[in-house]
């Protein structure tokens, strides 16, 4: 819900002690260890169980939120279908989304129609929201004219035919009728509800907002009005249903509690412990110092992942080109291939699968993949029919979810990450369709998935999957600004990887799972790379080893002979060695940074020390001097040199991420990795010493 009337619904109908909210309000809450970083009481979020008046005990949640209006909305929609998902709740009954929205924000948000789009949507429905739009005719200072050319604020839900019930706030009965019309009708039909509650805000936007500046006729006639509460006392007491000194007694004992609730505020500092590790996340512990887990798994669970994927129905007519495809899988099951990226990550869901994860990968193109190298899902050439080979590997394997979305990033990135942060058990994916597209996304980014863990207590083992790598395609196809993840980084909030192997890929998204805590994995995965040769793994990096942060040069041999150690992170690691092989250079290493974040300080310092007679360290990079990880990495590294000089090579800065003709592309390409590889320079000897 908005930040207005918030804390009266957490201390009425959540059942939220007043206690704690007058500590937030005295600053008397203890910081403790481990306890986060904290939000404005307007954002925070409550869960409690309640009992109705026939007995019933019904469980509710808040969802905490940040200002940003609508950004929520998906989010709650998320966490209402993961937990449906996790108590049977097939048919959508017994998990209900309640949205409450202030009009401007409801008819201005492009996120609405999104959430509303997503309701309709096989994998993201929840059987219906109730949406209560508090009407207040005004937005902020802003008036209905100016937000919006509707007569209504909820004609936006004209889209999806939902039924809206516009009702006078300043009549309680009515409402209560029309809520008790909106869930009737919810639960039998299960789609979308809107209550438009026509309202006034008696007050300003906050505690010291004065509303007469701008609407001071509006406010002139508020201030003649009684309050509901007055008014609807006024109507029973002339109904004989309450008497004057009812009324007068239960503002007495109201006054009273609250009182007393504040002494204790005062005087004892009571502290509301997060409800963090109940419920799904039991078991679940936060993350401590080490981060490393086996992600390696027997060469039999790979050879029945592949057999099994690989071998079709008799009935089922593949495509040729895929029948081939599938069938270089057998041969890298086999190991007599090196594995690609679309091996790599069959296996690690299949290996999940029979583990017992939920898998849900999603994204815009995501069942065949953007650069088609998954082919998830198989059509059939005569009649079109579904086969998902991920899907036939045991009747005992967990289920999988992988389907393409709407073309949104905003509303469909907060739906799985609500999704993710409700249960931790689901492996719980989103793939863009080009990195450079998941700034359409920033906002759920900053607010929810790089902050809420110390915001609000809320975890999350989401993967974000962003396509990135340079290739010569333009500016926004190019980048999934690394610069922008790694700025967000701190306190341990996210993990930002850029792994170079199908194998390594294979093992983040197993640690990903097996580890006993949950934090965010973005990962800059490949484009041409998807089929690249010098881009695969033998099987035994599969079944003996785990994720490595860094990988040393494997194809140097005397350390003591290098001068120059290159560092980088992801493709341009393979443009690199090409050019390094061609130049027979002896004298240069090249590192990669797998894990940029949290950052693999003591595996960069033993690659360090081992190559203790380079002169020199590079950082090399195929992202504009002002993008990329240099930024982020420069001030890390630095520290660790013994001597050594430290400098940049990449491209220069630029506005754009990237050229737009793949000619300039490749003479910048040439230039960088020229001046990467240059000899060093000899300074002369001095004659006189």
């Amino acid at each position: 819900m908005a930040h207005r009337g918030r804390l009266n619904v957490l201390a009425h109908i959540l059942g939220k002690p007043y206690e704690y909210t007058f500590s937030e309000f005295e600053g008397t809450i203890p910081q403790e260890a481990n306890s986060g970083d904290g939000d404005v009481k307007y954002h925070k979020g409550y869960s409690n169980d309640r009992t109705t008046a026939s007995g019933n005990k019904v469980h509710l949640s808040l969802a905490p939120n940040p200002s940003h209006l609508e950004l929520v909305d998906p989010v709650v929609e998320g966490v209402v279908r993961a937990k449906q998902e996790y108590l049977g709740d097939t048919d959508h009954i017994s998990v209900v989304p309640i949205l409450m929205h202030g009009e401007a924000a409801f008819a201005g948000q492009g996120i609405v129609p999104e959430t509303l789009n997503l309701s309709e949507l096989a994998y993201y429905r929840t059987g219906g929201t109730i949406h209560i739009i508090i009407n207040n005719q005004l937005g902020f200072t802003a008036t209905a004219q100016q937000t919006r050319f509707t007569p209504y604020a909820t004609d936006v839900a004209k889209m999806i035919k939902a039924p809206i019930l516009h009702v006078n706030a300043e009549d309680p009965e009515a409402v209560v009728h029309a809520a008790r019309l909106a869930i009737g009708f919810r639960q039998q039909f299960r789609v979308d509800v809107m209550i438009d509650l026509w309202a006034y805000r008696r007050y300003g936007h906050n505690e010291t907002d004065d509303p007469t500046f701008t609407q001071p006729l509006m406010y002139a006639q508020i201030a003649q009005k009684k309050s509901v509460c007055e008014s609807y006392a006024q109507k029973l007491i002339s109904e004989d249903r309450i008497s004057p000194d009812e009324v007068e007694a239960i503002k007495a004992e109201l006054h009273e509690k609250m009182e007393n609730s504040l002494a204790i505020a005062r005087e004892k500092l009571p502290h509301e412990t997060p409800y963090t590790f109940g419920g799904a996340w039991k078991g679940m512990t936060r993350a401590g110092e080490d981060w490393n887990v086996k992600t390696s798994v027997e060469q039999s669970v790979i050879a029945t992942i592949t057999e099994k994927t690989v071998t079709m129905p008799e009935a089922f007519n593949i495509h040729r080109k895929l029948r081939k495809q599938y069938d270089l899988r057998r041969e890298m099951g086999e190991g007599k291939k090196n594995a690609d990226w679309g091996c790599a990550e069959m296996w690690a869901l299949g290996s999940l699968l029979l583990n017992g994860t939920h898998v849900r990968l999603t994204g815009q193109d995501t069942e065949r993949g953007t650069f088609s190298h998954r082919h998830a899902v198989l059509h059939d050439t005569q009649n079109g029919e579904l086969y998902i080979p991920l899907e036939n590997l045991s009747e005992k394997q967990a289920k999988l979810t992988i389907v393409n979305t709407m073309l949104s990033e905003l509303a469909v990135l907060g739906f799985e990450y609500g999704y993710s942060s409700a249960d931790p058990r689901n492996l719980v994916m989103w793939e863009a369709q080009f990195g450079d597209f998941v700034n359409g996304a920033q906002p759920i980014i900053d607010q929810f998935i790089a902050s809420s863990e110390t915001k609000w207590a809320r975890m999350s083992g989401i993967v974000m999957l962003l396509p990135h790598g340079y290739e010569g395609q333009g500016p926004e196809h190019s980048s999934a600004r690394l610069e922008r993840f790694l700025q967000l980084c701190g306190e341990n909030n996210m993990q930002v990887c850029y792994p170079t192997l199908p194998a390594q890929y294979f093992h983040l998204l197993r640690r990903q799972i097996l580890r006993p805590f949950r934090k965010p994995l973005i990962v800059m995965t490949p484009k041409s790379l998807l089929r690249d040769e010098r881009s695969s793994s033998p099987i035994n990096e599969f079944t003996e080893m785990n994720f490595r942060h860094v990988i040393d040069d494997p194809f140097e041999t005397e350390p003591a002979a290098v001068r120059r150690i290159l560092v980088c992170t992801g493709k341009v690691y393979f443009t690199l060695k090409m050019q390094r092989d061609q130049e027979s250079r002896q004298d240069v290493a090249i590192v990669r940074v797998e894990q940029l974040y949290p950052f693999p300080r003591t595996e960069i310092a033993q690659v360090l020390e081992k190559y203790s007679s380079a002169k020199e360290v590079l950082w090399v990079q195929e992202e504009p001097r002002n993008m990329g990880a240099w930024t982020y990495i420069e001030p890390k590294i630095r520290p660790l040199l013994t001597g050594q000089a430290f400098e940049y090579r990449g491209r220069k800065e630029s506005a754009s991420p990237a050229v737009g003709a793949f000619r300039w592309h490749q003479r910048e390409e040439a230039e960088f990795v020229k001046a990467a590889l240059e000899p060093l320079v000899k300074v002369p000897s001095d004659k006189k010493s």
